[in-house]
């Protein structure tokens, strides 16, 4: 296709990605908090779980974002998808961040599983982000000038 420089989306694309990794930094903190007070005698204070939902949901657009702006770009530059292992690994993010965000709703009393299930795919999740900033940043090298 010939389409003007796709630079403006890689910017929007970085900082997603950096405010993606931000917001699993605090949700990490916040959950680790959470969990604290759920298994001591202190207690965690009653916003904490809203704020880890606001966050929670923010780092669900961003994810959604970056994955909308890594197809149209790669589509855009190339014609097509699959030059990198990025796109596999992207995905799976997605996929893991979907499943993080789901259990995280289903957590009850009645579901105890489903706090497991989002924190075990919340440490699969700190892989993935790994793989995905490495092999972004392979990607993003085949873009610069």
């Amino acid at each position: 296709m010939n389409l003007p420089s796709f630079l403006w989306l890689w910017k929007i694309a970085a900082w997603s990605m950096g405010l993606s990794l931000f917001a699993y930094v605090l949700l990490g903190l916040s959950g680790g908090w959470m969990f604290y007070g759920r298994n001591s005698k202190a207690s965690s204070p009653v916003w904490l779980r809203s704020v880890h939902y606001i966050i929670g949901s923010i780092m669900v657009i961003l994810v959604l974002l970056l994955l909308v702006i890594g197809l149209v770009g790669t589509l855009g530059h190339y014609g097509s998808l699959g030059h990198s292992p990025h796109l596999f690994v992207g995905l799976l993010t997605v996929v893991l961040v979907l499943i993080s965000a789901t259990a995280a709703t289903q957590i009850s009393a009645e579901k105890p599983r489903m706090r497991w299930l989002h924190i075990g795919t919340n440490i699969l999740l700190f892989l993935s982000f790994a793989m995905v900033s490495l092999t972004g940043w392979t990607v993003v090298q085949k873009y610069l000038p």
